[in-house]
């Protein structure tokens, strides 16, 4: 036994004590300063999305870059001063506002065109989203989160103990909860926010983790048959040196193309991407530093309660 993380469990549980609470007061200050844990997209809260690039092109066109302020201004002086500017780059802007109807888009946009200069009509984007159907969005993608938990718990009591099942959630709420505290920092600093892509990846993260707790507890079992004269950390110890060659691998492996997605993916792709990789690697850690040392030192003191009882 080469490797041990039964002896050092105290050092990764406040590691990760450390990460989750930080992730919690992350989504609290988030809740205090927009009254959301995470910066919510139009997906979720409904509205009008306009995306506009200045035509460069254009001769005197791109003189001066965009700025915030300025069309923050504009916004104002149309009675839309509850609305969220976003300047993506020194000559492309993102506004969300309240649902528009499409003469005020029109009028807005032509405002828009002779305050700041001529938009190029070839790489506008115009969504609304209705608030029901945000809502519901949100609902149906939170169910799903809940459902999945379930039925992890539920198949892991049934193919392991319950004490299995038990852990492997923590490790679960764990990750996600890391994914989240991370988002909730960056939309509080860059203005990221979460849209349907971002319940799907916590969705993916959910069965990334998981799989790999369970092969990890596969081994754990087996060990249990095979090697009943060793101590419970011993044990678990084993385990994990027996599989994480393979936990590295699998997880480089699915890392390096969502690497990629997220330099090259554009974007609609990059956050989802992030996300993914946030939560791959907090999945990779909690399998083999978190489920498995919870796992070891409830077997260890439910072993030592059982002996002083007899």
């Amino acid at each position: 036994m080469a490797f041990s993380v039964t002896k050092q469990r105290n050092f990764w549980w406040t590691v990760s004590a450390l990460l989750t609470i930080g992730s919690i007061l992350a989504m609290v200050i988030s809740w205090f300063t927009i009254q959301a844990p995470l910066r919510p997209s139009l997906d979720f809260v409904g509205g009008t999305r306009i995306q506009i690039e200045l035509a460069c092109a254009k001769k005197n066109n791109c003189e001066k870059p965009l700025t915030t302020a300025e069309v923050q201004g504009i916004l104002d002086e149309e009675g839309l001063g509850n609305s969220s500017v976003q300047v993506l780059d020194k000559y492309t802007l993102s506004v969300r506002t309240k649902t528009l109807a499409e003469e005020q888009r029109t009028k807005l946009l032509d405002t828009l065109n002779q305050k700041i200069g001529a938009f190029d009509p070839e790489t506008s984007q115009i969504d609304t989203v209705g608030p029901t159907i945000g809502q519901e969005l949100f609902r149906s993608g939170f169910l799903a989160l809940l459902v999945s938990f379930f039925g992890i718990a539920v198949y892991l009591s049934f193919r392991f103990q319950r004490d299995y099942a038990f852990f492997a959630i923590v490790a679960l709420l764990h990750d996600v909860l890391i994914t989240l505290g991370v988002f909730a920092v960056l939309g509080l600093i860059a203005g990221v926010e979460v849209d349907s892509l971002f319940l799907v990846s916590l969705l993916t993260i959910v069965g990334f983790s998981v799989n790999d707790t369970v092969v990890i507890y596969d081994r754990v079992r087996e060990n249990f048959v095979n090697t009943p004269e060793l101590s419970v950390d011993e044990i678990v110890d084993n385990a994990v040196s027996q599989t994480l060659t393979r936990s590295i691998n699998t997880t480089l492996t699915t890392l390096l193309p969502l690497v990629a997605i997220f330099l090259f993916g554009g974007t609609t792709l990059k956050y989802f991407a992030l996300a993914l990789i946030i939560g791959f690697v907090a999945g990779a850690y909690s399998s083999i530093f978190i489920a498995s040392t919870l796992l070891a030192w409830w077997r260890g003191r439910s072993n030592r309660i059982k002996a002083v009882q007899a």
